[in-house]
This record gives C-alpha cells, sequence and structure tokens, in this order.
C-alpha cells in the first residue's frame, strides 16, 4: 500500500536524539549560553571537520581574528538539530551541508540571508540563486572506490549494481548503516533516483525497494572508528564510498592507489553550502567569518591542504590537478533533489526498519 512521507527531516526520534551528540565535533558540543550572550567565540556548526578540517578552519580563522568553536555531526542530525533549536539558537554559522539540507532549513526560517563579500566569484545557481539564503564553497562527488594495487582495474566493475549482484563482489563492499549522516543519505538517494514511482511505497517502485534491500544485504557494514581505507589495505573488504575530497589524503596515508567505479549514469554529486544561523547574537562575527571562509583565498588554502574542488572561481586555480581531473572525469548522475528531499526522512526510516542488517 502506498504510503505518504512525512515532511523532510521531521523524524522527532532523529531531533531528540540530535541533540545529545556531539561525535564529529572537533570542538565538542556548544556552550551553555545558548547563543543568548554577545560575547564568547562564534559557534560554527558544520559537518565537514573530519580529517583534520575543523581544526585547520579553527587555527586559521584565529590568524584572521575570528575566535570560533566548531561544532560537528552528521549531516541529517545537524539539520535536525538547527531547526530544533531555532527558537533559542546557539549556532552562529552552518557550512558544509547539501543544498537538500539548506532548503530544509530555509523553509524552516532557521538560516537568513546574507550576501558575502565574494558572492560576485561564485555561480549563485549552484547556492540560493533566488533568496541568497545559503552560499556554495565546494563542490564533490560521492565514489565507490577501491585499490588498484589489490583490484586491477580490469577486475572491477563497471556499474554498482555488479557489487550485489554477481557473487565475486557480495560481501567485498562496505555499506555505510549510519543513515543519519549526509553521505549514506545520498548514497540512498542514488540508489533511489531511477525508480520513482508515483504509485510506489514512498514515490518509489517496489524494484527501487528490491535494490535497496540488496545493496545492505550483500554489503559489509562499516566499522566504528575504522576507516574505509584501513579495511581495504586488511583485505577486509575490496570497495567503499567517501566524498571525492578525501582520496588524495588517504592514498598518501594508506599507500594506495585509488580507482574509482564510474557508472554510466554518473555519480551523486553534493555542493556545500553556508549560512548565518537565525537568531544569532554575533551576526557581525558571523558575517566576518563568512566573508573570510568563502574567499577566494581562504578557499584556495582549503583546497590544496584537504583535496577540496572550490565553486569559488577564483580559487579553483589553487586546486590539485588530480582533483579537477577526477571531478571532470566524472557524469552527474541525474538526480530529483527537491523530489528527494521531500522524501529522504521516510526513506530512510524504512531503510532502517526493513533493510539494514
Amino acid at each position: 500500500m502506498k504510503r505518504s512521507a512525512p515532511r523532510s527531516l521531521a523524524i522527532a526520534a532523529l531531533v531528540i536524539g540530535a541533540l545529545g551528540l556531539s561525535a564529529c565535533s572537533a570542538g565538542g558540543d556548544a556552550g551553555s549560553d545558548g547563543g543568548g550572550d554577545a560575547s564568547g567565540p562564534l559557534i560554527v556548526y558544520t559537518n565537514s571537520n573530519g580529517d583534520g578540517r575543523g581544526e585547520w578552519v579553527t587555527a586559521e580563522a584565529k590568524k584572521a581574528g575570528i575566535d570560533i568553536e566548531i561544532v560537528g555531526l552528521g549531516g541529517a542530525d545537524l539539520a535536525n538539530r538547527i531547526v530544533a533549536e531555532k527558537n533559542n539558537p546557539v549556532g552562529d554559522v552552518v557550512f558544509g551541508l547539501n543544498n537538500m539540507f539548506f532548503e530544509t532549513l530555509k523553509a524552516e526560517k532557521a538560516i537568513t540571508a546574507y550576501k558575502p563579500a565574494w558572492s560576485g566569484e561564485v555561480d549563485q545557481a549552484s547556492g540560493d540563486p533566488k533568496d541568497g539564503a545559503f552560499w556554495p564553497l565546494v563542490e564533490q562527488a560521492i565514489v565507490t572506490v577501491y585499490d588498484t594495487n589489490t583490484i586491477p582495474e580490469a577486475d572491477a566493475p563497471t556499474e554498482l549494481s555488479e557489487l550485489w549482484e554477481d557473487s565475486k563482489y557480495q560481501g567485498k563492499y562496505e555499506v555505510n548503516t549510519v543513515l543519519g549522516q549526509a553521505t549514506p543519505q545520498l548514497v540512498l538517494a542514488g540508489l533511489l533516483a531511477p525508480y520513482q514511482d508515483a504509485d510506489g511505497d514512498l514515490g518509489i517502485s517496489d524494484k527501487g525497494w528490491k535494490v535497496v534491500e540488496e545493496y545492505f544485504k550483500n554489503g559489509s557494514p562499516a566499522v566504528e572508528g575504522t576507516d574505509l581505507y584501513a579495511r581495504l589495505t586488511r583485505g577486509e573488504v575490496d570497495f567503499g564510498t567517501i566524498p571525492s575530497s578525501g582520496i588524495t589524503s588517504r592514498d598518501a596515508e594508506y599507500g594506495t592507489k585509488t580507482g574509482v567505479i564510474a557508472p554510466k549514469s554518473g555519480v551523486p554529486y553534493v555542493t556545500e553550502q553556508i549560512a548565518e544561523i537565525t537568531g544569532t547574537k554575533r551576526e557581525q562575527q558571523a558575517q566576518k567569518f563568512i566573508d573570510w571562509f568563502g574567499s577566494a583565498e581562504t578557499q584556495g588554502a582549503f583546497a590544496k591542504e584537504f583535496s577540496a574542488y572550490p565553486v569559488n572561481e577564483k580559487a579553483k586555480a589553487e586546486a590539485l590537478p588530480e582533483v579537477v581531473a577526477l571531478i571532470d572525469s566524472l557524469p552527474k548522475q541525474d538526480i530529483d533533489f527537491e523530489f528527494v528531499r521531500e522524501n529522504i526522512g521516510a526513506w530512510v526510516e524504512k531503510t532502517e526498519l526493513e533493510y539494514l542488517p
């Protein structure tokens, strides 16, 4: 029987649970002032503080005269938290979430429009062209990778569906079951995108849900606290999914040589955004941080340090050539993100209840 989806991300259990979480945070939880005091450090919410990013942003901001405290959460949990706090905001700025989450924050009036000093250096269409409530920073592809030292390119699948359909790959690819995070949600959206069906369960055909079932059933669940590349080098799995910006640093750390599965239909892309949180008592500092962090100078340095692909046109010259080559080589999957935004909460709930191991 067809079911109607609840409002995107409006899952009470996630909202409540998110309030007590700060597992990704480089700076811990926000202070006890509840955002009601203009003194103290700028509270910066993000889901993009891993791999040393939070520490780097904190240190570089300090050099620019901006004292910040990073609070990190997975994407969906962070969006829920900001919505839950909108009548008594704790955070001042949020960055790293994708368009889908920022559209939800905009609809909830949890973010406030501000035109950054660098607005003319980015394609506003990659953010919020209508109202300028959020602005683009970094573009990433969500890719399925393997180590060519172990799996020659000729032996790797060319389509993702081979991972769960071909017995030689089953059990040898990692699946991230923490669906409160942005990347696993994008993976789920990518799996379901080709199967949109107005008469199907939550707008998806039976075939689409069968794909999700087989994907999780035949995968190896990610191990909390263990990097995918550690598992690749130990032979625990041969394939796994990460944002494209994580490849270069991991190859350097683990001695891997990453190959990427590039399906004909493309891969999901995400554009990370930044915005001022509505009701901040540190508005001047929040806007100063936005102007600094999105600038060509800072984004160029960030791109060099973390293998990012900046949206800022002036900063792109600083991006690593191998990163530019990878992004240019991967077609974008056709995903109706408005449809995804309206349904992702219900898709996550169904997947967690029915398909997760």
